[in-house]
């Protein structure tokens, strides 16, 4: 039984496969099992129907999962297919949500090939309180010096050199490191911030 079960599912997968192109791409976020369980997640690649997730944790084929991805947003639909590491979902949307997501996956893949970082679309700026603190997944925590900030991105000046695609916090700005330069790393930051939110960030530096 659970072997037809994993044909059936199998079959639902590849039909939406046909039906959706499928991009590959990084996105980090977080899901919840139907036992309310949460674990993080890294999506690898998606279509408008369909998304295969990285995760620590996996529920069972059938069950139901509601993921919080960077970029995208809140995503409901079913686990299809377990794989070593991971799992495969449904994704639940209007015809009209689908061809939204459409639009937005296309953009993701394809804005670091064509230069359209969303840092580059927004003025960089040099604060005069410079020190930070930078916090990792695992609690890890270092201190840091902002070279330049947007409302999407920072360059920081730091001792450590963590992996591009690892999730930080540049104080209670979520963000990934996309690049590595000869004193640090470039983060961008999960949501674009808007000036009130970077301002209270600003003032709420630690002094020298």
């Amino acid at each position: 039984m659970a072997v037809a079960a994993q044909n059936e599912n199998d079959l639902d997968l590849s039909s939406m496969e046909r039906q959706f192109q499928r991009v590959d791409l990084t996105l980090f976020g977080r899901f919840m099992l139907a036992n309310r369980q949460e674990f993080p997640c890294q999506v690898i690649n998606m279509s408008p129907g369909s998304a295969g997730l990285i995760a620590p944790s996996s529920g069972e084929v059938g069950e139901r999962v509601i993921a919080y991805v960077d970029h995208l947003g809140r995503l409901e639909g079913k686990i299809l297919r377990r794989f070593d590491g991971g799992f495969a979902m449904s994704v639940n949307a209007t015809e009209r949500k689908r061809d939204k997501l459409a639009a937005k996956l296309t953009w993701l893949a394809n804005r670091h090939e064509l230069n359209l970082a969303e840092d580059r679309r927004h003025e960089r700026i040099t604060p005069r309180q410079r020190e930070a603190e930078i916090r990792l997944e695992d609690g890890r925590a270092y201190r840091a010096r902002i070279i330049d900030l947007s409302l999407s991105g920072a360059a920081i000046e730091l001792t450590v050199r963590p992996a591009i695609g690892t999730v930080l916090w540049v104080g209670n700005m979520r963000g990934r490191v996309v690049r590595h330069f000869e004193d640090g790393v470039a983060v961008e930051f999960a949501v674009v911030q808007n000036r009130d939110s970077l301002e209270r960030f600003l003032i709420g530096m630690p002094q020298e």
